[in-house]
């Protein structure tokens, strides 16, 4: 069972494992999301760009994020919503064959009307195997609450 809202503390920090990003993973992404821009599907075309090389989906680096935050369990059965990302940033391209983890910190911590959950703000950053921070914004969650029954 994941954390509840009581168990977390403004400014607690988090580290994730890591995930290698492969060309199995860009192909997948593009199959699902339709998104066959060649930057990110043919090796010819982006050799040809400012990049030099294949890069990963935005986008598919964000959806790594937050399944790589689920991997913590630190959510597991407490989750209640993903209310939103806010101020999201790509500040570098994630290339194929770049390992990446997440960092987030406890940014705000608000309690509801209702008793039963609470709001966790998480200020998150996607960090290559360089330690460059590749993607970065704020994630809002609704959280379980302790409930005395």
């Amino acid at each position: 069972m994941g954390k509840y809202y009581e168990d977390f503390e403004l400014g607690q920090e988090f580290v994730t494992p890591a995930r290698t990003i492969g060309e199995y993973d860009v192909a997948a992404f593009a199959g699902l999301s339709g998104d066959f821009n060649p930057v990110h599907t043919d090796r010819e075309f982006a050799a040809g760009t400012p990049f030099g090389q294949p890069l990963a989906h935005g986008a598919l680096g964000l959806s790594v994020a937050t399944g790589l935050i689920a991997r913590t369990g630190l959510f597991d059965g407490t989750a209640i919503a993903f209310l939103g990302i806010d101020g999201w940033r790509f500040s570098k391209p994630i290339f194929l064959g770049d390992t990446i983890h997440v960092e987030f910190t406890v940014s705000t911590m608000r309690e509801t009307k209702n008793p039963a959950a609470g709001i966790l703000t998480r200020t998150v950053r996607i960090v290559n195997q360089h330690g460059d921070t590749v993607q970065s914004g704020d994630m809002t969650l609704m959280v379980q609450r302790r409930v005395d029954s």
